[in-house]
């Protein structure tokens, strides 16, 4: 089997790339940055100005300011990849905060009370109304970038003149007090296999490692795994890291992540991460090969059947003059009494056919 792990080329990566080896005959790493996609008749996704290999699977990552670029090679490729463990449709609604949250919503994940507002003047009525402190971010963004926190509705009021004037859409968030942590549950498949608490550095509401945060093991409960797992699931996406908040009433998901760090969770993690990304990749594009063969095989052997059945030694059923013909055969053809047919015989030997005009 052939695969490719398509990137902006980060440690992760390369170590997944790697471990890709042990399960796949050939597995190339390929820049992200060296794709282009063109569309109509001559269309399809180029890498350094020539048409990409066919792979078995392809394994697509990056951040979200390549979320269309992403989606668009997803896209082209879905027809033609057997198996890629995030579907195009992800790339965008997963890159995107407002989008995830919306989707939590329809599948009835937990996760905080999220506010939406379509202006400034709306917003700081809604303002009025929350429960301090909140969290306000912009819907797109990693690493916690692009979140702010406000204790008051003079502190969030200011916040929200500022956001305004960058003219971008926003969302109001409320706080769950847990003691600055977080949880990275990374689910590969149906099941979490590693995980890790984050811990905010003191005076630091981020507990996002690239943001100072400290890293731990963590054992999780059946409730915060079957909340990863079914985020994922909703999600559409066969790997992600998924972001939860331990509350008072239980485990909330405030983020997704379809391009998951591996060095903070590999440093705590007895599990050896990439093995299982790339176990899991081959498993995956073995199965649908199989299933995508056994297709094809049945298909064949129906065809097969029907043309064997299409020559049959047998006797014929008079009655006068008349040739009745057998059940199978007005069964095969269709044959009824509401059609016209043309007869075409000889001695030996007629042919009957539907007339068509």
């Amino acid at each position: 089997m052939k695969a490719a792990v398509i990137s902006l080329g980060s440690k992760s990566s390369v170590m997944t790339a790697e471990t890709m080896k042990r399960y796949f005959d050939q597995v190339d790493l390929i820049s992200l940055k060296n794709i282009e996609v063109s569309l109509g008749k001559e269309g399809g996704v180029f890498y350094e100005g020539k048409r990409l290999d066919n792979y078995d699977c392809v394994y697509l990552k990056g951040s979200f300011r390549y979320a269309n670029l992403l989606r668009s090679i997803a896209s082209m490729l879905e027809n033609s990849v057997p198996y890629m463990p995030i579907p195009a449709s992800s790339f965008t609604t997963v890159h995107n905060k407002l989008l995830t949250h919306l989707i939590l919503q329809q599948h009835n994940i937990p996760m905080p009370k999220t506010y939406i507002s379509p202006n400034t003047d709306s917003a700081k009525e809604l303002l009025k109304q929350v429960n301090y402190p909140i969290v306000m971010k912009f819907p797109e963004g990693t690493q916690g970038k692009g979140v702010m926190f406000a204790d008051s509705f003079a502190s969030a009021s200011s916040l929200l003149d500022a956001l305004g004037a960058l003219k971008q859409p926003f969302i109001i968030q409320e706080y769950i007090e847990t003691g600055g942590t977080d949880i990275r549950a990374l689910v590969v498949g149906e099941k979490v296999v590693a995980a890790y608490k984050r811990r905010a550095q003191k005076e630091e509401k981020r507990s996002n490692i690239h943001a100072g945060g400290s890293g731990e093991l963590t054992e999780l409960s059946r409730e915060v795994i079957k909340v990863a797992v079914d985020t994922a699931r909703a999600l559409q996406t066969d790997i992600c890291g998924i972001d939860i908040l331990e509350g008072p009433l239980g485990p909330l998901v405030i983020e997704a992540n379809l391009s998951p760090g591996l060095q903070g969770i590999s440093k705590v993690s007895p599990v050896d991460i990439p093995d299982e990304i790339a176990k899991f990749l081959s498993r995956r594009t073995e199965e649908i090969i199989s299933a995508t063969k056994k297709t094809v095989t049945s298909e064949v052997m129906k065809e097969l059947t029907a043309e064997a059945k299409q020559e049959v030694i047998t006797n014929l059923t008079f009655r006068g003059e008349r040739i009745l013909l057998p059940e199978w055969a007005t069964k095969m053809t269709g044959f009824n009494s509401f059609k016209d047919y043309t007869i075409k015989a000889q001695k030996g030997k007629f042919v009957v056919e539907e007339f068509k005009l």
